[in-house]
């Protein structure tokens, strides 16, 4: 479960409701005020009955079924898991003012997590009982900015080999809005077997 809330702080601190006394607005200063924004998670259990016998995407579909906790990063960053199946997964995104880089747009890192996220996560989909992965590289390209009013992002993932060793997969982050390509990118990962 993922909780936010983003409110200036006065309001958080216990401000009197509109129109009541001591309610005045502040002098405009050209400042805006500003905000906090706390977020809630599931934390990861200690161990979990069984999961050693779970395929890769078995653990994704538990996830999204909400038997088992997302990875807390999601909520960190304002992200989930829509869809996963055999050699996909498609992760879905907010952007939003607490992202911004000092440019003024989305941080780049955004849309690296989502990429890194969905590719990583469709490598998994193909991957056995008592087998894991690691990104050894991850390739970002950046096509259009993302600003901070920018509506919901898709990030849709497919692996394209996944062998002994390695495994490779491609995304892209298309906006649910307009359709537009906002970013695509490619990982390679290591594969590794529990004896």
């Amino acid at each position: 479960m993922t909780t936010y809330e983003t409110a200036a702080p006065e309001a958080a601190a216990g401000t009197p409701a509109p129109g009541t006394p001591g309610s005045e607005a502040p002098a405009a200063t050209g400042t805006p005020a500003s905000r906090s924004r706390t977020h809630t998670w599931e934390p990861q259990p200690a161990s979990v009955p069984g999961l050693a016998d779970m395929s890769g995407l078995e653990i994704l579909q538990a996830a999204l079924k909400g038997t088992l906790p997302a990875a807390s990063m999601t909520s960190t960053l304002g992200f989930r898991l829509t869809e996963v199946g055999e050699g996909f997964a498609v992760f879905e995104g907010e952007p939003g003012d607490h992202l911004l880089n000092p440019m003024g747009t989305v941080h780049g890192g955004f849309l690296a997590t989502l990429l890194d996220s969905a590719l990583g996560s469709a490598v998994m989909t193909r991957l056995p009982a008592g087998t894991a992965y690691t990104t050894v590289q991850l390739g970002v390209h950046m096509i259009r900015p993302v600003l901070a009013d920018t509506p919901t992002l898709r990030c849709e993932g497919t692996a394209l080999h996944v062998g002994r060793t390695t495994a490779t997969a491609e995304a892209r982050i298309t906006g649910t809005h307009d359709g537009k390509l906002y970013a695509h990118g490619t990982t390679t990962c290591a594969v590794l077997r529990h004896s």
